[in-house]
């Protein structure tokens, strides 16, 4: 992508501390939408042009799409105590709980809950219906929660399609043209990511799986292909220059 001069914007439920490791190993110098569609973080003088409502976080340039972390934190205590379902967020975990709870060594579990937006916690011995509850009472206050294994996050106002305008409405003021946005993704994160763009890649851990209902709305203007194919990423960079060349 790099090489080919097309922008790869990372998309991840990471927070901006999670992501310092990633963006140096692999020398990404792109902007990466952080925490799950809650705001979008730019490279220094990544742009000429800035947002009206663009802040300084650390060495980025950032873009809020949801509201600061105060308000989730909040949120979920309010959220907690109305549904009567207990909690355990991981700012209230010492670092050595923190590690085992997340099976990570210590320096990547404190990472973990450094966030600038979203909330992360785990129930304390929740059932499924405390858990359904809890799910309801968020969706009418229109808190977005996302599941990431035994973790949850909970954000005010995270919207992934609101992050994906951002940062094309920024790249088209840049090049005076409007740029497709072309997204790849497996299965399970394509629900939020496709409606958001233009173009679709979906990639498949089994090639004989069939499309969910969500991308069979989408499929004219999705391809799909198989991780277990040796080429897929030249199927893929295929899809994405070839298209943008045309």
């Amino acid at each position: 992508m790099e090489h080919a001069g097309v922008p790869m914007v990372w998309v991840t439920a990471r927070s901006r501390a999670q992501m310092d490791e990633p963006i140096r190993k692999w020398g990404h110098r792109h902007p990466f939408i952080g925490e799950g569609g809650c705001g979008d973080y730019l490279p220094e003088g990544y742009f000429h042009l800035r947002a009206e409502s663009s802040v300084r976080m650390g060495r980025f340039t950032c873009i809020p799409v949801a509201k600061a972390q105060p308000a989730a934190a909040e949120a979920l205590e309010e959220l907690s105590e109305q549904s009567r379902v207990p909690v355990v967020t991981l700012k209230s975990l010492s670092p050595r709980e923190l590690a085992q709870n997340l099976g990570l060594p210590a320096r990547e579990a404190e990472a973990a809950r450094q966030r600038d937006f979203d909330q992360p916690f785990f129930f304390a011995g929740a059932s499924e219906n405390d858990t359904m509850r809890f799910q309801e009472l968020a969706q009418l206050r229109k808190l977005t929660l996302r599941q990431q294994g035994v973790l949850w996050s909970l954000a005010v106002g995270a919207n992934l399609r609101q992050s994906v305008r951002e940062l094309t409405n920024l790249y088209e003021r840049a090049l005076r043209f409007r740029p497709a946005a072309v997204a790849i993704a497996t299965p399970a994160e394509s629900q939020e990511l496709f409606p958001a763009c233009d173009r679709h890649v979906l990639l498949r851990q089994d090639p004989a799986a069939k499309s969910t209902s969500s991308t069979d709305l989408l499929r004219p203007r999705t391809r799909e292909h198989s991780l277990a194919d040796p080429d897929v990423w030249e199927h893929v960079l295929a899809e994405v220059v070839g298209k943008q060349r045309n």
